[in-house]
């Protein structure tokens, strides 16, 4: 009796959690016992929210690109409609939306950590709890994020196996050290209201999973960058000392957060196709300049500084200037070069090999069973 009612609750939760996933991603399958559920699912227990591609598609796109069904494509997308998993769509695009939506994906659940080490460091319990609740957010996106990618066809090992290989990236910001509660408010500040500029814009891109996720992942973002602000104004409004720390922070932060947006669009590669194909719906340098338009002010305003003398609203473009920050210390970083690259990778190195158990035993509940205690 205890090992139905314990297998029956189990059932129930991952069917909710499956429910909760579907309502954004648009899939709505039933099983009718537990072990068919994990049968359609992969170990990190997202599986393919629909169904994987299949090889014979897949191997099409690969070879080449169908002129009609690309002229339909583009003109699909020309008219503002989603494309879905199900749908035709050119190697190029899926290849791009894989790497954008896994970076995306990797950087929500590495962006967690800088964080999470100061949960019990916060000042107050008031901060202790929001910062819990924003690292459980930040966890739950990536969630969200990996099973969009995995409606492209790459399983959440490969890429979780990719992240922890170094072949896949994540966002450059996160391999810099939290070294102050100041440093938190700047994250929470300004590098959540970055995010939000560039998943704005992608929200209302071409296809369907990805801009679903979006809508959810930027709703609770505004609320991490209210709880961000209301740190960073009370350092900005407090003692000699807590202004000095916030300052400080703002110093060291600077660079890298200019350095979120990615290099100047004269040296990105993709990004006219790209946005030719709703894949990103800005460029680099123009959610750059939304950032500096919207943050930048608001800075100034308490009193605060930025370390860069040219920075300046050119009233004749309408557009910020500024200096170029260093792109050599980007691609260091990216390639990892950055303080805190390897710490990052070891973090979840050993998450992934001290949480083995947890998945087998989820995949894997009748392997083994702990009798009641009465």
């Amino acid at each position: 009796m205890y090992v139905k009612v314990r297998e029956s609750i189990l059932f129930v939760r991952v069917i909710l959690k499956k429910q909760v996933l579907a309502g954004y991603f648009g899939e709505r399958t039933k099983f009718s016992n537990l072990q068919d559920y994990q049968n359609n699912h992969s170990m990190y227990g997202g599986g393919y929210i629909f169904d994987e591609p299949n090889n014979r598609q897949l191997k099409e796109e690969q070879l080449h690109d169908d002129p009609e069904k690309l002229a339909e494509f583009e003109d699909r997308i020309a008219r503002g409609e989603k494309i879905e998993p199900g749908d035709w769509m050119p190697s190029e695009y899926r290849r791009q939306l894989i790497r954008l939506i896994e970076q995306h994906a990797h950087s929500e659940i590495i962006g967690a950590l800088p964080e999470g080490t100061w949960i019990t460091r916060a000042p107050g319990f008031k901060r202790k709890l929001a910062l819990i609740a924003k690292v459980q957010d930040e966890i739950g996106h990536g969630q969200l994020l990996y099973n969009a990618a995995e409606t492209l066809g790459k399983s959440r090992e490969a890429m979780i196996n990719d992240l922890l290989s170094g072949k896949s990236k994540y966002s450059n910001v996160f391999n810099y050290p939290a070294e102050t509660w100041a440093d938190v408010t700047v994250i929470g500040f300004l590098i959540d209201a970055a995010a939000i500029v560039n998943q704005i814009a992608n929200s209302k891109g071409s296809y369907g999973p990805y801009c679903r996720a979006l809508e959810r992942i930027c709703y609770e973002e505004s609320f991490h960058l209210k709880q961000g602000h209301d740190a960073f104004v009370e350092l900005a409004a407090g003692t000699p000392a807590q202004r000095a720390m916030v300052q400080d922070a703002l110093n060291r932060w600077w660079q890298p957060i200019m350095h979120f947006f990615g290099p100047p669009d004269k040296n990105s590669t993709h990004s006219e196709k790209l946005m030719q194909w709703k894949v990103k719906m800005a460029s680099n340098d123009d959610m750059r300049n939304q950032f500096l338009e919207a943050y930048v002010p608001k800075i100034w305003d308490m009193g605060l500084t930025l370390p860069d003398e040219n920075l300046k609203k050119n009233e004749s473009t309408g557009k910020w200037d500024y200096a170029d920050p260093d792109w050599d210390l980007f691609k260091k970083v990216i390639n990892g070069g950055g303080p805190c690259n390897k710490e990052r990778l070891d973090v979840r190195k050993w998450a992934e090999e001290h949480g083995r158990w947890v998945r087998k035993a989820l995949m894997n509940p009748k392997d083994k069973r702990s009798a009641p205690v009465a």
